[in-house]
């Protein structure tokens, strides 16, 4: 029985570069809500040795979620996950959808598949940078468990917390940031029940990558790039091998933590702002 790789969200970008990383011994299945583009996505994978199939699936309807994880399982012993899946603030979206995609899509994800999956295998969930974003204070991590037990309690708490934000444009960011953050703590969640299965949870957080996704992003979330240590967007093969490394069965004891991949920005900005401003004014006093 050969082993599987699912992908959701691995039409294109970061998620599709994760695939191009996968061991040829196993099978991957490409997740995502577009069928054309899940097809071209396919068979780039095929052009490169890599056994690969389609399957739509929107990740924010648990039935979708559970039919994709009966198919994975169809093929083969689900090994790995990788839940890349998600909607960001520069999409035409609204805080409902926000946080059905990115926070109730991470508990549909998590427990199908950890259903049919056998230890020794493994879930990344994607977060982001903007999980670190929003002050301590702010974050109604009280209403997080409501995801799993009331989920449209969940969603109406949540999406009041963005109430005092007037412009949509914000009230989204808003949104996102909280839908991020809670992803970053239902993987961590995760890996502690799960743990017991032998199923290891871990998270990612990517920074501003060129992808088609962040260059929507980059008009509001650019303010990052100099403070990022090499000043620039991730690129999406970089984020692709990050994801595949995490994903890796042998990568054993990594689990329970949400690993910061955005070139240094986050903690550019908090800690190293002071010396970043300092050398940004050199810099453009010698032009």
């Amino acid at each position: 029985m050969k082993n599987v790789l699912v992908i959701t969200g691995g039409g294109s970008g970061m998620g599709l570069e994760a695939a191009k990383f996968t061991p040829k011994e196993k099978i991957v299945v490409i997740s995502g809500r577009t069928e054309a583009k899940l097809q071209n996505a396919v068979e780039e994978l095929k052009s490169l040795g890599i056994e690969a199939y389609p399957f739509a699936c929107d990740t924010s309807k648990r039935e979708s979620v559970r039919a994709l994880a009966e198919y994975a399982k169809s093929l083969g012993e689900i090994k790995n996950v990788i839940n890349a899946a998600g909607v960001s603030p520069a999409m035409n979206v609204n805080p409902d959808t926000i946080l059905r995609i990115n926070a109730l899509g991470t508990v549909y994800v998590n427990e199908e598949f950890s259903k049919l999956m056998n230890p020794g295998s493994v879930i990344v969930d994607v977060s982001s940078n903007s999980a670190y974003q929003t002050p301590e204070f702010m974050l109604p991590k009280k209403l997080y468990p409501l995801a799993y037990t009331d989920e449209e309690k969940f969603l109406k708490k949540m999406i009041k917390k963005t109430n005092f934000l007037k412009d949509p444009y914000y009230k989204n960011g808003m949104a996102y940031a909280l839908s991020k953050n809670f992803v970053c703590w239902y993987a961590q969640k995760s890996a502690f029940e799960l743990g017991l299965k032998g199923i290891r949870v871990v998270s990612l957080s990517p920074g501003l990558i060129a992808t088609s996704m962040g260059n929507l992003e980059k008009k509001t979330g650019g303010f990052l790039i100099p403070f990022a240590a090499e000043e620039r967007m991730g690129k999406p093969e970089e984020l692709g091998y990050a994801l595949a490394t995490l994903a890796d069965e042998r990568n054993g004891y990594l689990a329970g933590v949400d690993v910061l991949c955005d070139g240094g920005s986050t903690y550019g900005q908090k800690i190293f702002k002071k010396y970043k401003k300092a050398e940004m004014k050199k810099a453009q006093k010698n032009k």
